[in-house]
């Protein structure tokens, strides 16, 4: 079994449409979107789910108020600036208690449990927190594992992961033996990126050709080099600037990087995508012919490991 993750060092680049592509012509696979932060392959894949199961995070900090005695101490240590001093006049406009009391913002508190070993009464304890969801789905190309990071919530590199080895689990318990995972991956090069890189067999970067993309494309080939993980790369919408697609060619011929693909800007892609199908399934276009051969090579490529 080879698992594929298809990256981006930046968003919009169109990684999610390949990924759901490469999930319509593979055979004997699992679709995995670790993009937890901003997750879209479901558009594509209308998954059925079948299991759900809540993700906890993080921890957040809750006062005791009967212990509390408003010392002041943990407001002091907090860099986040999530616990305050609550006057009791504001409380009485509000016809709730009269005293001051300190109060913990859950949204600014990032759980790292300062407050909680400098109070002298022990009033604050630090408390489980549902930060999202993860599922386990059926599609009509096959099982996804996906999820969905809470606003404002942290610790996506750890649901990344959370959903990889459920993807993992997924294919050793299936009745027939499957090849692939296909990854979609988050966008960047921080930590999401590199839980869903980490023990990959090849990594496919999809850049465009932009003063941003050429850039992106660099740092993520620097992470991925970093962690040993073979690298191909494909340029989206080449045609849009031949100049920095020429750049990009040139670049990867230097950096010994098998560049397997560059695919035209093609309306008929919008369209798939408003469609919520896979262009490869949409229509026998330009785009859709070279993502066939793209995958192809990719197969040539982990069949060649």
């Amino acid at each position: 079994m080879k698992q594929i993750v298809i990256i981006s060092g930046k968003g919009g680049t169109g990684k999610t449409v390949i990924a759901a592509s490469f999930a319509a012509l593979a055979e004997k696979k699992v679709m995995a979107d670790c993009d937890v932060d901003a997750a879209d392959l479901h558009l594509l894949l209308h998954p059925d789910v079948k299991e759900t199961h809540q993700f906890m995070g993080s921890k957040k900090a809750i006062i005791n108020q009967e212990k509390c005695t408003q010392c002041g101490k943990c407001i002091n240590v907090c860099r986040f600036d999530a616990i305050s001093e609550v006057r009791g006049r504001k409380r009485e406009m509000l016809k709730q208690v009269q005293h001051d009391i300190v109060e913990i913002d859950t949204i600014s508190c990032e759980g790292c449990g300062v407050c909680k070993y400098i109070c002298p009464e022990n009033a604050i304890t630090m408390r489980e927190n549902i930060s999202g969801e993860w599922y386990i789905s059926d599609t009509k190309y096959g099982a996804l594992v996906h999820a969905k990071l809470g606003i404002a919530e942290e610790n996506s590199g750890r649901l990344v992961t959370l959903v990889r080895q459920n993807a993992i689990s997924v294919t050793e318990s299936a009745s027939s033996g499957m090849d692939y995972i296909i990854i979609d991956g988050p966008p960047g090069i921080g930590c999401p990126v590199i839980a869903s890189l980490s023990g990959a067999d090849l990594a496919l970067i999809v850049t465009e050709p932009s003063l941003s993309g050429i850039h992106d494309m660099e740092r993520i080939i620097k992470v991925t080099n970093h962690f040993g993980v073979k690298t191909v790369v494909c340029i989206n919408k080449y045609d849009l600037n031949l100049k920095n697609t020429k750049f990009i060619e040139e670049y990867c011929q230097k950096s010994n990087i098998n560049l397997i693909g560059k695919i035209p800007f093609d309306k008929i892609v919008i369209e798939a995508l408003v469609n919520g199908v896979p262009v490869v399934e949409y229509s026998e276009n330009a785009a859709s012919k070279i993502i066939k051969i793209m995958w192809n090579n990719i197969k040539a490529l982990c069949n060649h490991r």
